[in-house]
């Protein structure tokens, strides 16, 4: 039934406002998703071998040749004399030389940078060192100072190095928020004086000028010139988006043979550990003088990339007129077809955006037009749904008193299932167990309708745990609860609903015993099994009275694994079958291999940590993983050292490390022997 009223256009046209409202605030995580949707141009383009500049690495096998870095500078001036003599047409040294040569090598070096067109470096900083080299900067329109980067201080080269060279630039990036460089500032202030990076300061010297020109609108920078050149276009703070598209040709300066340098700009830089500057770019880490390297190319060969403010409106139209389109849609015409459209609009935004960057450098964010997009056809389609599901009534039969309500639903369509049997299907199942339930009930051995009532108060949330995380409860043996998912409907992420339900079981246990030990009940305590495998389902029991559940190994290993969380000293216990294939959704550390009693086969056992938060701490779970290595492999001393660190690492397992230090104190005393199967084999249930 298709239900569409002007109330629920209503409600998803304020969904799309509020999606512009957000990428009009451009919050943090908005802004991240753009750059990292505009990286995915540059990662599919092709790279191109840059004709005009070659790099000469000053690398581990050059420091091996003339010992640590700093070096004379007589070398640096050799080195400079030797790409000239292989026809290199202009060298730049992104290094700073700050201070003079404790060696005494700076006249050599003078020397040459007197006779031969030489760039060398310098760099903004807090405290300044050195003589900073400014340029001269005409400005037409607006005053420029609000606009550039201002830094306090710069760290300039020795004064006879800096007049003595040909130009010299500002070694700088700009990272974005995420830390990655995709921008570069052609100019920068300090102390009211501009100065370029070396990009720029190469193109002033291949003009012959002696400063730049920049254009100033209201909404700052707009273009950087060098007479003779055409302008670059800029943003508001003089910053270029760089192309990281450009492979250069490098030699190592203790080679003999540089003849890579002829006819181009060489740029001489650091590469050898922990010397090289690096930097992270779209397309991967990058040493600075690379950087450099690339916005020079680009500069010199007009490939510039552009994203004009205006792109940001034009954004915002496109796709909320779209999206007003997409809402009739989704709230008329068939599911199917509306889900056609919406998946050929999320698939057209990086085609369209990429078609668009390689044939005109427009960089167009697709991101927050496909999350726009996505949501409101999200919140249309499911308005959709209730709507048309309003008048649907709660089903109240007789047999929704013991079979769970999906059930009774197929009951209802198909009375043909009221029969004996099953099928067999890929079930996760789930115990639960108070511990100590025999010391609960001496608490209320004069009031045995107290105990009920405490059951029943702990029963009733944990039922309804299992509801919300679409499981199926079978059964309650006494304090007991069995539940399963993916029977009788099919609940695709069946493993990840299971293991949140029983996580979610500590917490509603935990609110549970606020109120009882209020009441003088000593605190209840749970353990939890839960795994995964094959198991027949179906109505088991007699013609006169059965129940859906369901039978088999998987089942039985269950609740074995239930009991072992009292062996183990954890809460909840989860088999191999049910960790595979969600290993990266919780924080499962593996605790063991068991062979549970009455079975011979070993199987791993995990526990999952509820903090959430450390799920992705690799390193934490290495320290766990090297502790369970040194134990299988009889390295008991080295697993006792791992467990003190992992008992502050892992609170939550300190009573299972202390558990893993009794056992490691009777293998010491019996020892299992080379032939060792690691497994532990359970003596109780």
């Amino acid at each position: 039934m298709k239900i569409f009223n002007i109330k629920n256009y209503l409600i998803c046209i304020t969904i799309t406002i509020l999606m512009v409202i957000l990428r009009m605030v451009d919050p943090f995580f908005i802004e991240t998703a753009r750059l990292k949707g505009l990286d995915y141009y540059q990662n599919k383009q092709e790279k191109v071998k840059s004709e005009n500049i070659a790099i000469v690495e000053i690398d581990e096998a050059s420091l091996d040749e003339y010992g640590q870095w700093p070096w004379k500078r007589d070398l640096i001036a050799n080195g400079v004399i030797k790409a000239f003599e292989n026809g290199a047409q202009l060298v730049v040294i992104p290094i700073l030389f700050a201070e003079p040569d404790r060696l005494g090598g700076d006249q050599e070096l003078i020397s040459v940078l007197n006779e031969a067109p030489v760039i060398i470096g310098q760099s903004a900083s807090t405290k300044g060192k050195g003589q900073p080299v400014p340029r001269g900067l005409a400005t037409i329109g607006e005053s420029l100072d609000d606009w550039l980067f201002d830094y306090p201080e710069a760290i300039g080269p020795v004064k006879e190095l800096g007049e003595a060279a040909a130009g010299v630039g500002m070694i700088l990036t700009a990272p974005e928020l995420d830390g990655v460089v995709r921008r570069m500032p052609l100019v920068v202030q300090i102390k009211g004086e501009s100065y370029p990076t070396i990009p720029l300061e190469v193109i002033r010297l291949f003009a012959s000028e002696e400063s730049y020109q920049a254009k100033v609108g209201l909404g700052g920078v707009e273009a950087i010139r060098v007479p003779g050149f055409d302008p670059i276009t800029t943003d508001e703070n003089s910053r270029i988006w760089l192309n990281f598209k450009y492979e250069f040709d490098k030699v190592s300066f203790n080679d003999a043979d540089w003849s890579i340098v002829k006819d181009k700009i060489a740029v001489i830089g650091l590469t050898g550990e922990g010397l090289a500057n690096t930097i992270a770019t779209p397309t991967g880490i990058s040493y600075g003088h690379e950087v450099n390297s690339q916005a020079l190319q680009m500069i010199i060969d007009e490939s510039r990339l552009q994203r004009p403010t205006e792109s940001t409106i034009l954004e915002v139209i496109i796709t909320a007129a779209f999206c007003s389109l997409l809402i009739l849609g989704a709230l008329w015409l068939s599911y199917m077809f509306s889900l056609v459209v919406i998946l050929s609009a999320l698939a057209a935004g990086p085609v369209i955006g990429n078609m668009l960057y390689n044939n005109n450098g427009w960089l167009i964010d697709y991101t927050w037009p496909f999350a726009c997009i996505f949501v409101t056809w999200s919140v249309a389609t499911f308005i959709r749904f209730i709507s048309e599901n309003k008048s649907k009534q709660q089903i109240k039969k007789q047999f929704e008193h013991y079979l769970a309500p999906p059930i009774v639903k197929l009951l209802q369509k198909d009375p043909s299932l009221l029969k004996l049997g099953g099928d067999t299907r890929e079930l996760s199942i789930l115990f639960s167990d108070l511990r100590g339930f025999t010391t609960i009930s001496e608490h209320f051995k004069t009031n045995p309708q107290g105990l009920t009532e405490l059951v029943n108060r702990y029963l009733t949330p944990m039922t309804g745990c299992v509801i919300e995380y679409n499981g199926t409860v079978d059964k309650f043996i006494g304090d007991a609860l069995m539940a399963f998912w993916n029977a009788p409907l099919d609940v695709q992420d069946h493993k990840a609903e299971s293991i949140k339900c029983g996580l979610k079981m500590f917490d509603l246990l935990a609110q549970l015993n606020k109120e009882v030990m209020e009441e003088g009940v000593d605190e209840l305590k749970i353990g939890v099994g839960i795994n995964t495998g094959d198991v027949v389902v179906g109505n088991m029991g007699s013609e006169q009275r059965f129940d859906y559940t369901c039978l088999g190994d998987a089942v039985n290993l269950s609740s074995r694994l239930e009991g072992q969380t009292k062996e183990y000293r954890v809460g909840i216990i989860i088999g191999e079958g049910t960790v595979q294939g969600i290993e990266d959704r919780f924080n499962f550390v593996e605790l063991d291999k068991i062979a549970v009693k009455g079975k011979k086969e070993g199987v791993r056992i995990f526990t999952v940590l509820s903090d959430t938060s450390r799920c992705s701490n690799g390193g934490d779970v290495e320290h766990h993983n090297k502790f369970l290595s040194y134990y299988r492999k009889q390295h008991w001393n080295r697993a006792l050292k791992v467990i003190e660190l992992n008992q502050i690492t892992y609170p939550e397992l300190s009573d299972y490390y202390e558990m893993m230090k009794e056992r490691i104190g009777t293998l010491k005393i019996n020892k299992p022997g080379k032939g060792w199967d690691t497994i532990y084999r359970a003596t109780s249930k």
